[in-house]
């Protein structure tokens, strides 16, 4: 892990060269690609500099400690020893992360798609939940979103919520959460204080941009429209503003009632349909490429579950790496990056094996 990391943070030098070579500067595409490397080298070169920073400063302290004669000193320089040995875990866990090479897609705009499975009610409380929780990751990571899609209930959930998120590594750290998300809690409207099991699916598809973009002819697409539906009130259009496209070669259809306007309504819902198109092709491809049904378990199909919140016992499971916490009050408020980040670790490691 050291000698790679090593070897990326020579690496960084000779890029730095390379974005001061007028050549380079007057080539966009090129200048593009080595300034997003460097960012990823730069990265790693400050996690692997405090990392050996970390290290050097614990072996000063276990060496202090050792003849330390004033027993309140010697307290301090313990403390600071539990404290640096912490770091240090986490540093070596972060610079294996960041080992994972970027892909061309980590940074492309990521859709998010939520939609209540079994359960009803709570299943779409859920979705809220969840949509919420996405939504307080994005703002630690400094990520923005923008709602495209969503049809509320009555109970204040939504039987689907859809938004666009865009940022640094925001489809690296994103890609892994499609699947079943299952949740174990004892619903408001429950009596008698029994614990529900209730489910919803996620999907997480890149958004084309203009090097992906998908071409749709007209003559491929139905479009319907309708009156918006959603929980009631004001705020339900009178006029047939919701659209439903209907892409005719594929079968893939999305729908939007998010905004007043048909016309902006039709925007987003190609926006979304564009995002399922590309994805069908590149599971297509995928599926063609390899016939070994192991190198697709895993890929984020929605209808494995992926994921388990057990809201009685604080506690939340990653199914795929069997990675358990019992800090579902935090998760749920965004503290995803742990799982975010080993699921990105482990699924490079499967990619390897497979290859």
């Amino acid at each position: 892990m050291e000698v790679k990391a090593k070897k990326l943070v020579d690496r960084l030098e000779e890029v730095e060269r390379q974005l001061g070579d007028p050549a380079v500067l007057s080539d966009k595409s090129r200048y593009k690609e080595l300034a997003q490397e460097h960012s990823y080298l730069s990265e790693v070169r400050n996690v692997f500099h405090a990392l050996i920073r970390a290290r050097q400063d614990l072996e000063d302290a276990e060496a202090m400690v050792k003849q330390e004669k004033d027993p309140a000193f010697a307290d301090a320089l313990r403390e600071e020893i539990v404290s640096l040995q912490s770091q240090i875990l986490d540093g070596e866990a972060n610079l294996k992360n960041l080992l994972v090479p970027p892909d061309p897609n980590d940074s492309k705009n990521a859709i998010v798609e939520l939609r209540a499975g079994t359960g009803g009610d709570e299943a779409s409380l859920f979705v809220a939940d969840c949509a919420r929780m996405y939504k307080m990751f994005a703002d630690k990571m400094g990520w923005k979103y923008e709602l495209l899609s969503s049809t509320p209930t009555d109970m204040g959930g939504y039987k689907e919520f859809v938004m666009v998120m865009s940022g640094q590594n925001v489809y690296r750290l994103l890609r892994h959460e499609g699947g079943t998300h299952r949740v174990q809690r004892v619903p408001e409207t429950e009596a008698q204080g029994r614990v529900h099991t209730s489910a919803i699916t996620v999907a997480v598809l890149l958004e084309p941009d203009e090097d992906t973009d998908v071409h749709i002819e007209e003559k491929d697409l139905r479009v319907d429209t309708f009156r918006s539906s959603g929980a009631g009130g004001q705020h339900v259009n009178t006029t047939d503003s919701a659209v439903r496209l209907t892409h005719i070669p594929t079968g893939v259809v999305v729908e939007c009632q998010q905004e007043r306007s048909q016309h902006k309504n039709k925007a987003q819902a190609m926006r979304l349909l564009k995002a399922k198109i590309l994805e069908a092709e590149r599971r297509k491809k995928q599926e063609e490429i390899s016939e070994n049904r192991a190198q697709q378990v895993g890929s984020g199909d929605r209808s494995e579950r992926i994921r388990t919140y057990n809201f009685p016992q604080n506690r939340v499971t990653d199914h795929r790496i069997n990675m358990t916490k019992y800090n579902l009050d935090y998760v749920m408020e965004g503290d995803l990056e742990d799982f975010a980040t080993a699921l990105v670790a482990y699924f490079y490691e499967q990619q390897l094996q497979q290859e």
